[in-house]
């Protein structure tokens, strides 16, 4: 009896894998198959040491990148167990999946599946339709499916005391001349396999915005006119902040987003008051929840994001030599 995952079950999922979303779009994994297991790391060569000197951002990414995997196995009837962090003498290798009990796909897995490849993140200005409630509680269902918690900032006084938080946060980073020129060498102006291309970036910010922007994109617009004047802003966040934690955020954020795209809402991911320790202190302080926030998003309804561009599967292998 066949006990282990092939390499062709290890392609095909990887190619799922490899679509979801990184800081900068650095897409900081490679996926192996050994010992019959199919195994996630994190890539030392694609961290980010001005934006993201405690990894807290490619572990967030590879999680993110470990849902869809997880998933793409479930919808082809290999379901997988997952253990995170096999290896203490390993810490790049973040999870190893081995086969579960065959099982057929549920309809939410179906559902989640097919809104990988309609995922993207969409920096532009929302419409200001408000999201349903229903929808909202989907969400918060979502994330806590995967072991985590959402929150969401309602109420002008409680968005702008998060605005607040986050533009301090922005102009802290943005002082760090190095965190500006790491953020400018992940532009892409030409064919790219990774990074933000610029026409994905959005529109610059202005000063009169409520919310930061990382400058990624070309685009202006009128001086004066508002991005955005009422974002619904949601809060992801664990019950700790370990490296296993952050995983286990990467993966509910991943289940949020592709939830969301389900649904017909646009996300966008605000990272900034995450990324400055007394930012996201003075954020779970005002939240008065319990953990870790791990990720900031902008949700709302609007058109259709920009797709960013994705490395080969064969990219990210790391693929057995097979002497001859």
């Amino acid at each position: 009896m066949d006990t282990g995952f092939t390499v062709a079950q290890l392609r095909s999922a990887t190619a799922d894998a490899v679509r979801a979303p990184s800081l900068h779009n650095t897409q900081p994994w490679r996926f192996r198959l050994r010992d019959g297991g199919i195994e996630l790391s994190l890539d030392p060569a694609r961290r980010l040491p001005a934006t993201d000197p405690s990894g807290w951002g490619a572990r967030i990414s590879c999680g993110a990148a470990l849902f869809n995997l997880r998933l793409a196995l479930a919808v082809a009837g290999t379901p997988a167990t997952v253990r995170l962090r096999p290896y203490p003498t390993e810490p790049d290798v973040l999870a190893r999946l081995v086969p579960a009990t065959p099982r057929p796909a549920t309809p939410t897995d179906r559902s989640l599946y097919a809104a990988v490849p309609r995922r993207f993140s969409n920096r532009a200005p929302f419409w200001p339709d408000p999201v349903p409630a229903d929808v909202r509680w989907r969400l918060g269902e979502a994330a806590r499916a995967e072991q985590c918690w959402l929150e969401l900032v309602i109420g002008t006084s409680a968005v702008n005391a998060f605005a607040a938080v986050a533009r301090s946060a922005h102009r802290v980073l943005e002082r760090d001349p190095d965190y500006r020129r790491e953020r400018a060498a992940w532009i892409r102006r030409e064919p790219a396999p990774d990074g933000v291309p610029a026409a994905a970036g959005g529109p610059q910010s202005e000063p009169q915005d409520l919310l930061p922007m990382r400058g990624f994109g070309d685009h202006s617009r009128a001086p004066g006119r508002d991005f955005e004047p009422e974002p619904l802003v949601a809060v992801l966040g664990s019950a700790g902040n370990t490296a296993a934690d952050q995983v286990l955020a990467g993966q509910a954020l991943q289940r949020v987003l592709l939830t969301a795209t389900d649904a017909g809402l646009s996300v966008s991911l605000l990272s900034q008051p995450i990324e400055v320790p007394g930012a996201r202190e003075a954020l779970r302080l005002s939240l008065g929840r319990f953990g870790t926030p791990q990720m900031v998003m902008r949700v709302g309804y609007g058109l259709p994001g920009v797709a960013t561009p994705r490395r080969s599967v064969d990219e990210v292998l790391d693929l057995p030599v097979v002497s001859a």
